[in-house]
């Protein structure tokens, strides 16, 4: 399959601003992806921890409320995570254009964003890292991490010089994380599923696609993928049309 060969300009994603959701299981290089989209078009990355993390250093009446409710041991409720957002998206570094990481993460997450958009006329794009059970199996089962230095390996794509020793500081055994078990990574694409059918129905029933790539390839063809469906719709009119 032919990948898509764009130039290496950077530039604002869309004009006058655009969004850009990507989603993807655990496994499926979504956190290599997103710092490689933010690169390239110069948005910012936005997640709802640093949101959360930001909004209480800012000791807004916000991040007061959502302070107390940590320290309480609550979840934070749809409506608050949505203000956080909101507000975020306020900051002088979203004008040019924004990428999303960890929301919306629910069905009320999703509506509520969508009418933020449509108030802002701005476009969204959604994009789904898709990478099969197997693969995704593989993948974190073989991860493991030097608990002395921190380094991290695998076992099928980069394993260490020595089984079971670390490359820079020597150390051994290497260590697995407990939720790097089959049966964690089992739960946690359960999970993954779960939570994005109701968000992608409430993009869809508002005539958005929910462009999929193909995460089994090299992370540089994700890339080349990725930034061909971001360059086609980016010249796209949003201002014309409602989220």
């Amino acid at each position: 399959m032919a990948t898509a060969r764009v130039s290496t300009t950077t530039y604002p994603f869309a004009q006058p601003s655009g969004a850009i959701i990507l989603f993807g299981p655990p496994g499926a290089g979504k956190g290599t992806q997103a710092e490689k989209i933010a690169d390239r078009y110069g948005v910012s990355k936005i997640s709802t921890g640093d949101m959360i993390r930001q909004e209480i250093r800012s000791g807004s009446d916000l991040g007061q409320d959502v302070e107390a409710r940590l320290a309480a041991g609550q979840l934070i409720d749809d409506a608050t995570v949505n203000r956080l957002v909101e507000a975020r998206l306020e900051v002088e570094d979203c004008k040019g254009g924004f990428l999303l990481d960890g929301y919306p993460r629910t069905g009320p997450q999703a509506g509520a964003f969508a009418k933020v958009l449509e108030r802002k006329g701005c476009g969204l794009v959604v994009i789904e890292v898709r990478v099969g059970y197997n693969e995704i199996v593989k993948r974190i089962t073989g991860r493991r991490l030097c608990s002395q230095c921190g380094a991290i390996y695998n076992v099928h794509s980069q394993p260490p010089k020595v089984s079971e020793v670390c490359d820079v500081c020597g150390h051994r055994p290497l260590g697995i994380r407990s939720d790097d078990r089959e049966e964690v990574v089992k739960e946690r694409l359960r999970l993954y599923e779960a939570e994005t059918m109701p968000v992608f129905e409430v993009f869809r029933a508002a005539g958005r696609t929910i462009h999929q790539v193909d995460g089994a390839s090299s992370a540089e063809e994700v890339s080349e993928r990725i930034f061909g469906i971001l360059e086609a719709e980016r010249s796209h009119d949003y201002s014309k049309e409602s989220v």
